[in-house]
């Protein structure tokens, strides 16, 4: 009997296949094992317990049937049910499976090889007596259980998957495969696969071997054996095809369907290797968006609209991965692109840009065809066909005295006059003017920016400004620049202010205040001979309207010069930069040399070189004297001629003072640059004198120094012994 730890032997597994296909396992077991049964062999790598399926296990004829091996479905022990002899077996060949209800495998093969160990049992020696017992024994000739052999299966070539075996001698198997195949089977009833297998090409192959004899005569009927090909993961999901993009309105709800993807896996129908999942690789959300845009169900591959918004005009690019064998670790994928063209609607209702419109001032008599305004509207729809508007007047025009002119597919509008305006019967319109869209609008109503209203105000005609007909002045040939020569004033009162202008002055002798009309001379009047007439045009307009206009005629005489009075003579006086509180008094004339011209008023103003108005201030002091002073707080140091206009009468004439600018000590007296005085040096002779002085100090120290320098050198050249000692005291 035979000890029960060398019942199971070690099993070496040689790592010669892929990983789809299970390297054969050995186990040896003794014969005439006298221990308990079952006997546990070797324990099955099984796939773990999450896998649903039954384990078969099969191999050697008639064993099955017996019920000689059995596995174990909570341990995954192989195991025998009885005691082995070797001479009635010396091996089983046994495959293990894990296949579904349909018979679809879920693992395996797993190829187990079990020998019989031989154990001394039979009589030896050179006696013997044997008792020959003829038994009837069965037919080893019987049919195959399938073979399950793996696409691609990287082993060398040819490769036994099953044996046959004929119980007579004198024979030879032949093989033939339908369709055919890479099959072959050798003189011992070994049935070989020659070269790989692909699935894809051929799934299955039913095999039938003859035993012959030497004349290749059939004993009997061809076994047959299936042999299936099992599915290698070698394919890749392929993506359909898509022609065109997959168009969604916009404002579409969450869960819309966009579309189904549709990958297809060349590999075994319902294995895992052709289970397929989707995986959503873009578009990816956006920053601190709430959702995503599209939504995938990884299982069937529908894609859905998620809860971020999409826009209209939006082109998108999804990009879906699909995986085999359920998107674990490993499994071969691809990626499937889906073009999703977000399209317009028309949800947006048409708005005007401006809802409030100024008033517009039209004249009562304005003609009929007269635009009163321009309104502009936009849409925010993308499609042209929802961007066609039609405008309206809603409100305010009863007696139809306004209408509405555009151009279809135009986006602004002309609001015209139609009718004749009368400001009696309404001094103002107000206009509400609606913009609609042409296309039915989908979702919400127009809004408030769908109107636009216009005020338009009615005017009176106002008539122009009236002027006389022509006005005259008389002035001198000698009048100055700057006098006064008259005043326009209007012959009626208006409402509204004047502005004045001269028209046609070829010479430039005039000039006229604008607001108040005064004429005055622009320079002197060069050129003018008495007894001539200048005639020129004074236009006026009104300030708000400058289109209500007028003109009259205005015609200088010039007259003869008269002789100047004798003025006070104006001593010259000197004023401080900067400025200080003092000024210049100019006096009338002491006497006048024409009685006729009576004792009037004087009136002074400064010449009209604009650098002296803005230096100098005149300002009457009485009727006969004016004070004259600086307008800047800085004004240059030196003398300065002042002209001053002085009118008198009929007469006008130019004065001029002399003033003398200057920078003033604090006593307010001006203080002048003094000249070089006679007699004294100047600053160049002064500064030569003292370079002379100084060299010629430095020339004496020179000799000083050279002299000491020599004496010394003298006495250091006599001997030691010719200098004399000093009396000791």
């Amino acid at each position: 009997m035979v000890p029960a730890w060398l019942l199971l032997l070690c099993l070496s597994v040689a790592q010669v296949f892929p990983e789809d296909w299970y390297a054969e396992l050995n186990v040896e077991v003794p014969e005439n094992y006298g221990g308990n049964f079952p006997l546990y062999l070797i324990k099955l790598p099984l796939p773990p317990e999450e896998t649903e399926g039954k384990i078969v296990l099969s191999g050697t004829p008639g064993m099955v049937a017996e019920g000689l091996f059995a596995v174990d479905p909570e341990s995954g022990f192989l195991l025998v049910t009885r005691a082995l002899d070797r001479e009635e077996e010396s091996e089983y060949q046994l495959q293990v499976t894990l296949e579904t209800e349909d018979g679809r495998v879920l693992w395996g093969p797993q190829p187990v090889l079990v020998n019989v160990k031989d154990e001394n049992d039979q009589a030896s020696g050179h006696q013997a007596t044997a008792t020959v017992d003829v038994f009837i024994v069965e037919n080893t000739w019987v049919p195959l259980d399938p073979v399950h052999v793996p696409e691609n299966l990287k082993v060398p070539y040819p490769h036994p998957i099953a044996q046959v075996h004929w119980n007579g001698g004198d024979v030879h198997y032949h093989l033939e495969s339908q369709p055919p195949g890479p099959f072959d089977v050798d003189t011992e009833g070994k049935v070989y696969v020659t070269e790989e297998l692909d699935r894809e090409t051929q799934a299955e192959y039913l095999l039938q071997v003859w035993a012959q004899n030497a004349r290749c005569e059939d004993y009997t009927e061809p076994l047959g054996l299936r042999v299936a090909v099992m599915d290698d993961n070698d394919n890749a999901p392929v993506c359909s095809p898509r022609d065109s993009p997959v168009s969604i309105p916009e404002l579409s709800p969450p869960g819309t369907k966009v579309t189904r993807l549709l990958a297809e896996d060349m590999d075994a129908p319902g294995s895992p290797n052709s289970h397929i999942v989707y995986q959503l690789l873009n578009p990816e959300p956006e920053e601190g968006a709430d959702g995503r845009a599209f939504e995938l169900d990884f299982t069937s591959g529908s894609v859905t609209l998620g809860d971020a918004p999409l826009r209209a005009g939006q082109n998108i690019l999804l990009r879906v991965k699909a995986v085999d064998q359920g998107g674990a670790e490993g499994g071969l994928s691809s990626t499937c692109e889906v073009a999703v063209t977000i399209t317009d609607i028309n949800d947006h209702a048409p708005e005007f840009t401006v809802s409030q419109i100024e008033p517009v001032s039209l004249p009562e008599d304005a003609e009929p065809g007269t635009l009163v305004a321009t309104l502009m509207a936009t849409d925010a729809d993308l499609e042209p066909a929802f961007r066609l508007m039609d405008f309206a007047i809603e409100a305010g025009d009863v007696e139809g005295t306004f209408g509405l002119d555009w151009e279809p597919g135009s986006s602004h509008v002309q609001l015209r006059l139609l009718k004749n305006l009368s400001y009696e019967a309404a001094s103002s319109h107000r206009l509400v003017v609606v913009v609609r869209s042409v296309a039915e609008l989908v979702g919400p109503g127009p809004g408030p920016g769908a109107t636009a209203t216009v005020t338009v105000l009615v005017e009176k005609p106002v008539p122009p400004p009236r002027l006389d007909q022509s006005y005259e002045a008389s002035v001198p040939v000698s009048t100055p620049a700057g006098s006064l020569l008259l005043t326009i004033q209007p012959s009626e009162p208006v409402s509204s202010p004047l502005r004045f202008s001269l028209l046609n002055d070829s010479e430039g002798w005039l000039c006229i205040k604008e607001v108040s009309g005064e004429v005055r001379t622009a320079r002197p009047l060069q050129g003018a001979q008495p007894g001539d007439m200048y005639t020129v045009l004074v236009e006026a307009q009104y300030e708000d309207q400058p289109t209500l206009s007028t003109s009259a005629t205005l015609v200088i005489h010039f007259l003869k010069a008269p002789s100047a009075p004798t003025l006070n003579p104006v001593p010259t006086r000197h004023l401080c930069t900067p400025r200080q509180d003092h000024g210049v008094v100019i006096s009338g004339p002491r006497e006048d040399p024409d009685p006729a011209g009576g004792h009037g008023p004087y009136s002074f103003a400064l010449g009209p070189n604009p650098t002296v108005q803005r230096d100098w201030h005149l300002q009457a002091l009485n009727g006969s004297h004016a004070y004259l002073t600086l307008a800047l707080h800085w004004v240059e140091p030196r003398e300065h001629t002042v002209p001053v206009v002085v009118s008198h009468n009929a007469g006008t004439w130019q004065l001029l003072v002399r003033v003398i600018v200057c920078r003033c000590n604090v006593e307010g007296q001006c203080m002048r640059k003094v000249g070089r005085m006679k007699g004294m040096p100047s600053k160049l002779s002064a500064v030569g004198i003292l370079v002379g002085t100084l060299m010629a100090i430095g020339i004496f120290l020179i000799l000083i120094f050279t002299h000491l320098t020599l004496a010394r050198k003298k006495d250091l050249d006599q001997p030691v012994d010719s200098v004399p000692l000093k009396a000791a005291v």
